[in-house]
């Protein structure tokens, strides 16, 4: 074939592609070019140019498609008998274009097996070519009449050669004159050898018809050719069918009547079967290949299609919104057949678009898991979706828009031509919703709604997703503590959520959140850090020792509003705290506390023995006494040079109106107090208070019994030397006043003895040579210079038994008359006895000059003491 590009007004370039299919020429425009643009389509028909309406197109034998990028095809019949010529002028403007771009196409095709009678159903039109007899050879065939009697009813106007009218069979008859016919839409022709006739579909002139089942719509004419000596009448007819097809998912199976009684009035024979795509017939290689399937059954011929074969396209739509596709091809179908009365034969072709109904293709959005982020697949479209923005919970963004905030969009192309689309989103972003729904999951949630668009018609329509994972991610606050001498600390290490609890401390066993007005807090944002001091009102007692007391905090972490415990912390320590003090004046303080195990203890109701003897000081925790160990009830005993002194502090009910009188009832509180006085010694015993009806354990205190030796100046005993007058100078035979005293003791049961004294020339009191002063608690008679000194009350003394005076002339020792040294101690081994026990040691100071008294270690308590450096004077004389 030849094609001629005619001139136009942008430089020429191959834009069409054109073919010979037998009978028809095919024509194709490139879709680069007519895509968005206007496209104008004439016909060349010598030096005419008529353009070609859809009605006209039909009338001449043009149909013309295109797929919805801008590929055009356009189908040409033979207007000759076996060659023809064929010309076109296509004028395309608008987008794209800045000007209007012209092509003419000229194409020269040969058919030279014409059949007796050839049928065509083409897209937009149905034709019948009919052989006709020539004037010279008169010949009968089946479908023509001769009339012998035809020139009366001819106009004269009608040339020879040419159509009078035509009959339509509708199937009641409706005659036209070819004027009124062409003017009616219908096309209307002969050769010298054939007559072609062409109806658009859907005229009034033609009719619908079910053949086997499917179908058909029927054109049928009588056409009235005027010969030169004779009017032929010739029937013709095309019956082109309009459905017969079965779709499923995978196969479109197209059923065409094997007999079609419009056309067929007598036993024929099938010769030819051909099956084709886009008017190009395909051999048997080809559709096996493409897996189609042409087969005759009893009553039909039956073609099969895969749906996607690469002969048609998919296409994507949104009715309601709602994602579906279609499949379009255009199969042809090609028979062959004879009659066997009249050996005539008849070519059938039908051209047949096929777009398989809507089918939903609802997009899937598939997560790929992976941490942390919403990694979405949203698919599959076909090639003429685009996906134009997302609608997420704050908004609008689009592709470029989510690219630049890191939402990494891709968009993925396949050899299929099919398309997904990726979208990445951390679950930290703000457009993604979280909740938990228990105290270790989060749950993110992320709505969205892809904006997506068809093309080329633009149409958009939306695709909403909702996407929800589900991790364990929380990382709880977690509470650490410790303790100094004072205080708790506690820290509080936010979680992944932040701050979003309260700290609740247990408050008299019920939780309260913490009082911030109360309590110290540092908050850096990731950490808030407490201090409670242990006397806190948020503490409890556990448990108290003589030196030390065991309290404990309780601290909750509380997410509200789900009321969700996320964390606590029990954090208990021993702090310093004296429980009880015994002083040397006899004066003792015990304080009592309420501890865990009696929640229901109030202290100031607490009392001593004596229940007159009430606390000096109470709160709802504590209770503080201070009283003398010869009051209160406080009982004592001796053992072991040990004098204890014991009390009770407990709680006594007061009886009430019905109470019973038989005894009160056991207190729910005792604390045994106790004080033990020692030899310059100190010993501490624990004690615990236990719930009601346990029993007491003693706790005691600690204390001393001093009794200290003085040095008088004179023998008043008003002024004495101090420790910083030491050593004292003394002349020989002068008087030595010594004087021993039971300090700040106020219990007149005790009295002081002086059992032993001597004098040394050294501090230590075991050194020799030594002189005996006072021998069992009577004057050395060996030395008639020590003398015992009377002891009465008065503003410094007030009980005169606790103390002992003696006085000894100053004296030295010698060794054959010569001075060892000129100084002496003096020592005292001074007991502590009991009063009450007249017939003890505390009968008097050498009330029994023999020492026979008996010493009981339950009554006394032996104190040793000392005094001295005194020295000789250097200007005594020494007898």
């Amino acid at each position: 074939s030849d094609v001629a590009m005619g001139e136009s007004e942008v430089t020429p370039r191959t834009v069409t592609s054109s073919e010979c299919l037998w009978n028809i020429m095919r024509l194709t425009l490139d879709e680069a070019l007519a895509v968005g643009s206007q496209l104008e389509i004439a016909a060349i028909n010598g030096t005419d140019i008529i353009p070609l309406s859809p009605t006209l197109a039909a009338q001449c034998g043009y149909s013309m498609d295109s797929d919805p990028w801008g590929t055009q095809k356009s189908l040409c019949p033979c207007w000759a008998d076996e060659t023809f010529n064929l010309g076109l002028r296509i004028q395309m403007y608008g987008d794209g274009l800045s000007k209007k771009v012209q092509h003419d196409v000229t194409e020269t095709c040969s058919y030279s097996r014409w059949a007796s009678r050839e049928i065509l159903c083409d897209r937009n039109y149905m034709e019948v070519s009919t052989l006709m007899v020539t004037p010279e050879v008169p010949v009968t065939m089946d479908g023509q009449k001769v009339q012998e009697t035809w020139q009366d009813a001819i106009p004269d106007a009608v040339a020879p050669n040419s159509i009078w009218k035509m009959t339509f069979h509708t199937p009641d008859s409706k005659v036209m004159v070819l004027k009124d016919a062409h003017r009616a839409g219908y096309g209307a022709m002969t050769t010298p050898t054939r007559l072609v006739l062409r109806s658009p579909y859907n005229m009034p002139e033609t009719y619908a018809e079910e053949v086997a089942g499917v179908p058909m719509e029927v054109f049928s004419v009588s056409t009235y050719y005027k010969q030169v000596r004779r009017l032929a009448i010739i029937v013709s007819a095309a019956a082109c069918p309009t459905g017969g097809l079965v779709f499923t998912d995978e196969v479109i199976t197209w059923y065409v009547p094997r007999r079609i009684p419009p056309l067929i009035s007598s036993a024929f024979k099938i010769l030819e079967t051909h099956m084709g795509i886009n008017g190009q017939r395909l051999d048997k290689t080809m559709m096996a290949i493409r897996r189609y399937k042409l087969s005759i059954t009893e009553s039909h011929v039956v073609i099969e299609l895969p749906v996607g074969s690469p002969d048609g396209y998919y296409k994507s739509h949104a009715p309601d919104y709602s994602y579906h596709i279609t499949y379009t091809v255009e199969p042809m179908l090609e028979l062959l057949w004879r009659a066997e009365d009249t050996r005539a034969d008849t070519r059938y072709k039908v051209l047949f678009p096929i777009t398989t109904p809507l089918m939903p293709r609802p997009p899937h959005v598939t997560e790929i898991p992976e941490q942390k982020v919403f990694n979405v697949l949203l698919g599959t479209f076909l090639h003429d979706v685009s996906l134009l923005n997302i609608t997420f919970t704050t908004g609008v963004l689009t592709v470029t828009e989510c690219n630049a905030r890191g939402f990494d969009f891709q968009e993925h192309r396949f050899a299929n031509s099919s398309k997904t689309f990726s979208l990445q989103v951390p679950f930290s972003d703000e457009v993604v919703l979280k909740h938990n729904p228990n105290p270790l999951t989060t749950v993110y949630f992320l709505p969205l709604v892809f904006g997506l668009l068809i093309l080329p018609e633009q149409i958009p329509f939306p695709h909403p997703a909702e996407l929800e994972a589900s991790l364990e991610d929380v990382v709880l606050p977690t509470t650490t503590g410790f303790c100094d001498q004072d205080n708790f600390y506690i820290s509080v290490k936010y979680g992944s959520q932040g701050d979003n609890f309260q700290i609740m401390m247990l408050h008299a066993g019920s939780w309260r959140e913490l009082d911030t007005e109360l309590y110290s807090l540092t908050d850096n944002n990731t950490h808030v850090s407490i201090v409670v001091p242990y006397t806190a009102p948020d503490t409890v007692f556990e448990t108290v020792q003589s030196d030390s007391i065991r309290a404990r905090v309780d601290l909750l972490l509380l997410e509200t509003p789900n009321m969700w415990q996320l964390n606590d912390l029990s954090l208990a320590c021993y702090f310093p705290l004296t429980m009880t003090e015994c002083y040397p004046n006899g004066t003792v303080t015990a304080l009592a506390v309420k501890v865990e195990s009696v929640r229901n203890l109030n202290p100031k109701y607490l009392t001593l023995s004596d229940q007159s003897c009430k606390p000096v000081f109470s709160n709802d925790r504590f209770a503080f006494f201070s009283f003398s160990l010869n009051s209160c009830g406080t009982t004592r005993t001796f053992f072991d040079n040990v004098m204890a002194y014991e009390n009770e502090i407990a709680m006594h009910h007061s009886m009430g109106k019905h109470q019973s009188r038989k005894g009160l009832i056991n207190p729910d509180y005792r604390h045994t107090v106790s004080c033990y006085y020692l030899v310059n010694d100190t010993e501490t015993m624990a004690f615990r208070t236990r719930p009601r009806n346990s029993d007491p354990k003693a706790d005691p205190g600690v204390g001393q019994l001093v009794v200290q030796m003085r040095l008088a100046q004179e023998v008043s005993y008003d002024l004495f030397y101090q420790t910083e007058d030491y050593p004292v100078v003394k002349y020989l035979q002068q008087p030595l006043y010594f004087e021993v005293e039971l300090m700040w003791s106020t219990d007149p049961r005790i009295a002081l003895v002086l059992e032993n004294c001597w004098a040394t020339l050294h501090e230590d009191r075991t050194t020799l040579p030594s002189w005996d002063l006072i021998v069992k608690r009577c004057e050395n008679l060996d030395d008639r210079y020590i003398v015992f000194h009377p002891v009465v009350a008065d503003a410094r003394i007030h009980i005169p038994a606790h103390v002992k005076r003696f006085s000894v002339k100053m004296f030295t020792f010698t060794t054959d008359e010569t001075v060892l040294k000129e100084q002496i101690f003096v020592h005292c081994d001074a007991d502590l006895c009991d009063t009450t026990k007249p017939d003890g040691i505390c009968s008097g100071q050498c009330a029994s000059p023999l020492g026979t008294q008996s010493r009981r270690a339950a009554d006394i308590s032996q104190h040793q003491i000392s005094s001295g450096p005194i020295l000789l004077s250097d200007s005594s004389n020494f007898v």
